[in-house]
């Protein structure tokens, strides 16, 4: 089951039918989207086996640049999302689908940070599933203080984000950096 009322804060245990709910969104974008250029990645907690999460299915587009976003907008319209426009985060435009919402849209320009930061942390919390239990732990926490305010809870996961996302960084670059790569 997903979907969660605007503003709640209500962590799910991981469900393998996420990742269904979100392949079956993506073919059906993709039928919306027609012969656009994009390239469609689940991302958030969701995307990540084994992690609890707000039963939410969010998915980042990348498009080649936001010359042609009214285009864009309209076609997500009838694909039944509600645009939001930056919603907070300057480069990316979002979107919701759902009532209770069930899907979260984010779309950015080919080179975003945003794009790279996302798949990194979700990339990153798939090859260390220690991490992603002790995030889990996090947000647990942080759920049960913050059930009502979601902005909240968002703001106080954010230090806890930002160190995962160094460590991702450092992993891929002593990666890059090691001999078998060189």
């Amino acid at each position: 089951m997903i979907g969660l009322q605007a503003g709640i804060v209500k962590l799910d245990p991981y469900s393998s039918q996420w990742a269904v709910r979100f392949a079956s969104e993506k073919r059906r974008l993709s039928r919306f989207l027609g012969s656009a250029r994009c390239r469609i990645e689940h991302i958030g907690s969701t995307a990540v086996p084994g992690l609890d999460a707000k039963p939410i299915i969010d998915i980042a587009i990348m498009i080649p640049s936001f010359r042609r976003l009214p285009l864009w907008i309209q076609r997500l319209g009838k694909a039944g999302y509600s645009y939001k426009g930056e919603y907070g985060l300057s480069g990316r435009h979002f979107f919701s689908r759902g009532k209770p919402v069930t899907h979260h849209l984010h779309l950015v320009e080919k080179d975003s940070l945003h794009w790279d930061n996302w798949l990194l942390f979700r990339d990153y919390l798939l090859a260390h599933p220690g991490e992603a239990k002790r995030y889990s732990v996090f947000k647990k926490r942080l759920a049960a203080r913050f059930a009502d305010d979601r902005d909240a809870y968002t703001r106080a996961k954010t230090p806890f984000v930002t160190r995962l996302l160094t460590r991702a960084r450092r992993s891929l670059e002593e990666t890059v950096d090691s001999p078998s790569h060189g």
